[in-house]
């Protein structure tokens, strides 16, 4: 996504607490001339526009970075799961349908134990696409929304990954 776009979804972020959010509580991390330090080995010293941690109230917690992932000038919302140990999504593909702009994802498994085909299957029987599509928002009354869909992608995922735990399917 452009950095402008990046920008402007950061600045709704800020804005939470004007709409008396009862559902997230967001902290913004320090990002001293704009990189992140001592945060993630993948994410350290690359450009950013705003790190959060945003937690959902009674529910999980994440990591939110407006990034430029690849250092080519293409912003990421690079989420990492709460203890650091990997990121559960990066978005940054924009698309247009009926003049709405979202941000799309795509569920691709990249495990290395020769089970991504079942996750996959599974992902898309589950929640009827492995494409998720996040309607952007276009003002702070709409953040909340946002932050809605971005959590249950982070759910879906991850419920999705751990389905070959929970099942044997030898």
């Amino acid at each position: 996504m452009e950095k402008k776009l990046a920008g402007l979804i950061s600045t709704y972020l800020d804005q939470l607490d004007e709409v008396n959010s009862t559902k997230y509580e967001l902290i913004k991390l320090a990002t001293p001339n704009n990189i992140l330090i001592q945060f993630h080995q993948w994410a350290n010293g690359k450009p950013v526009i705003a790190a959060y941690d945003v937690s959902k109230i009674g529910d999980e917690r994440y990591y939110f970075l407006f990034i430029d992932w690849h250092r080519n000038d293409n912003y990421y919302l690079v989420i990492y799961a709460h203890d650091k140990s990997t990121t559960l999504a990066e978005l940054n593909k924009i698309i247009e349908e009926d003049d709405v702009s979202f941000l799309s994802w795509k569920y691709n498994p990249l495990k290395r134990d020769g089970k991504n085909d079942i996750r996959k299957s599974y992902y898309k029987q589950t929640f009827g696409s492995t494409t998720m599509n996040i309607p952007l928002p276009n003002s702070t009354r709409e953040i909340e929304n946002f932050l809605d869909q971005v959590f249950k992608l982070c759910h879906n995922r991850v419920r999705a990954d751990r389905i070959v735990d929970i099942y044997d399917f030898q």
